[in-house]
This record gives structure tokens, C-alpha cells and sequence, in this order.
């Protein structure tokens, strides 16, 4: 099947009146695109600027007939209020799950993690694959501040949880609990357990993303070692949770808000001799995101800069 897409850009005042006249005719709904102004880093972002409004119309022996009443319409609302000329477009038909799915391979992080979209086989056997739904919460493996905060949390894993076991001379892992503040997907909390975790706590302000991340974890194959729960700094150290605090401490956020966390209690996460690994920080913002953590008592770690996001870690 094949469509014939037909859009219109507006203000704001006629956007709705142009959408209901379409959706007369476009059995399938309208849809409005609208341009976002950010007024800084934390804003969620504010619709600016004109609209435009696009519905499809199905191609078949009714087509013309169709949009030839669509013209009609669209003329008799000009009647009372100016509407540009409608522009068309041939659209064909597609199976659109599958080609949105062709987009997304297997990323590689570190030496032994591997982000695979949860209905991919593993290409890698010797990596650690994470399964993770790009359809689903913020932390899908493909952003640089998920890819940085994932190879400092290997090389923390790495350096710290094997020791050797002087009867056996191998190594061994060393128990290790972790946070994960602000799970979103739950892909941190999830590669935290496969790096050998015992236990993790994710938290987040979002009920949805802890849903999310309880939808991961059940494709990973993580079960109750993986403990979610609504909340953020202030709930954990308040004993809402299990523990108040672990040896590892991770959050990709966003810098001010890192900031602002230090501030009620973040670095009261991080256990003595602990590390906390911080991402989701422009590189502008990174002096002042190691100075917050600096004023309650931290060390700076290593800092890795993929593009303009930076991750690092910091030591208590």
C-alpha cells in the first residue's frame, strides 16, 4: 500500500482547525510537528515557532475524489482564516518495524561488553552482551555518555574485584554491591550485575523507567539481585531501600543535576574507599561537576571525553 502524505505549516492558532479538517479524511490520524527552544541544559524544552501537520492519505481508485475534498475543505476554512497551499508527497509503504530495526547493531564497549538489541543473536561470544530496547527509556547503549560510563564501570571491575586467592593463586571476585542513581533503562544496573555485582540498586524519579528497567533485567536474565525502586539520593540515604550505600556509585545524568546532588547527599552513597562514576557531563561543565564532588570530599579518578560528553570517576 502506498500513501499520499499532505502537510500544511501553520501558526499555533489554526494548527487545530487544519488537523481536524485532515483527520477527516485520514483515517489513520494526524500528526503536528513543532520546533523546541532549549533555554539551557536542564531545560525539557519549549514548543516554538510555526506548526506543520501532515496526514496520509491511502493511494487507491478513491484518491483523487478524496483529495479533491480535502482541497474543498481546506478552501472553505481560508474563508475564515488564511491557509497556505498544501504540499504533497508519494510515500511508500514498508514494513516500518523492521526498517527502524536495521538501524541498530551491536555496539561494542570496552574490552569485554557488548549493547545488543534485544532481538539480535550475540556476534560476539566472548563479550558480555547486554540486551537492551532502543524503543524504551533514556540509556539505550548508543549515546557517548552511556558508552563512557560503561567503560569506566569495566575498568572499576577490573581493577578492583580481582584479587588472588593465595591457597588457589587465581583469581577470584571480591562480593560487590553497587548504585545505580537514575536507572533509566537499567542498562548500567544490568552491566554492573554481569560484571560481577552481586547486588545492585537502581533508583529513579520516573516510574516508567523503573518499569523499563525491570522489562530489561527480565530479557538479561537478572532477577531479584537487581532491586528497583522509585526515588533518588534523598529516599536511599533516608533507609527506603535495602542499603544506604555501596563500594561503587554510577550516575549519568546531567551535570547540573549532578551538581545539585552533591549537594543532598551523593557522595553519602559511596562507601569508604568507594568510587563513584559520573556521566552525562558536557565538557564545559566537567571543572565544575569534579569541584562539587571535590567540596565533599572526593578524589578525581580518570576522565574519558567521547565528543563533547565527558565521564569520570571519583574516589572516597
Amino acid at each position: 500500500m502506498n500513501w499520499l502524505e499532505i502537510s500544511l505549516t501553520v501558526d499555533g492558532e489554526l494548527a487545530e482547525s487544519v488537523a481536524d479538517v485532515l483527520a477527516r479524511f485520514a483515517p489513520n490520524g494526524v500528526m503536528t510537528e513543532q520546533g523546541v527552544k532549549f533555554n539551557d541544559e536542564e531545560d525539557e524544552g519549549t514548543a516554538t515557532g510555526p506548526i506543520t501537520v501532515r496526514a496520509y492519505l491511502e493511494v487507491n481508485d478513491q484518491l483523487e475524489e478524496t483529495r479533491q475534498k480535502v482541497e474543498e475543505a481546506l478552501f472553505y476554512l481560508g474563508m475564515i482564516q488564511p491557509v497556505p497551499t498544501p504540499t504533497y508527497k508519494q510515500i511508500a509503504d514498508q514494513n516500518w518495524m523492521e526498517a527502524w530495526k536495521r538501524h541498530y547493531k551491536p555496539i561494542l564497549i570496552g574490552e569485554r561488553l557488548l549493547i545488543l538489541p534485544a532481538w539480535l543473536q550475540n556476534p560476539e561470544p566472548s563479550r558480555i552482551p547486554i540486551k537492551i530496547d532502543p524503543g524504551m527509556a533514556f540509556g539505550t547503549g548508543t549515546h557517548p555518555t552511556t558508552q563512557l560510563c560503561l567503560a569506566l564501570m569495566e575498568k572499576y571491575f577490573d581493577d578492583r574485584l580481582q584479587t588472588m586467592d593465595p591457597q588457589t593463586l587465581s583469581t577470584v571476585n571480591r562480593p560487590c554491591s553497587a548504585i545505580d542513581v537514575g536507572c533509566g533503562s537499567g542498562i548500567l544496573s544490568i552491566a554492573a550485575l554481569k560484571l560481577g555485582a552481586h547486588q545492585v540498586l537502581g533508583v529513579d524519579i520516573d516510574v516508567e523507567s523503573v518499569k523499563n528497567s525491570r522489562e530489561n533485567a527480565d530479557v538479561n536474565g537478572v532477577g531479584q539481585e537487581l532491586l528497583l525502586g522509585q526515588g533518588s539520593v534523598a529516599e536511599v540515604l533516608q533507609g527506603q531501600f535495602e542499603f544506604k550505600s555501596a563500594p561503587l556509585v554510577v550516575a549519568n545524568i546531567l551535570g547540573p543535576i549532578l551538581i545539585r546532588l552533591f549537594d543532598v547527599g551523593l557522595a553519602d552513597l559511596i562507601e569508604p574507599g568507594g568510587e563513584i562514576i559520573l556521566s552525562g557531563i558536557l565538557s564545559h561543565q566537567a571543572e565544575s561537576v569534579i569541584e562539587a564532588g571535590q567540596a565533599q570530599g572526593l578524589v578525581r579518578g580518570e576522565l574519558r571525553q567521547m565528543g563533547d560528553w565527558v565521564a569520570l570517576s571519583m574516589k572516597r
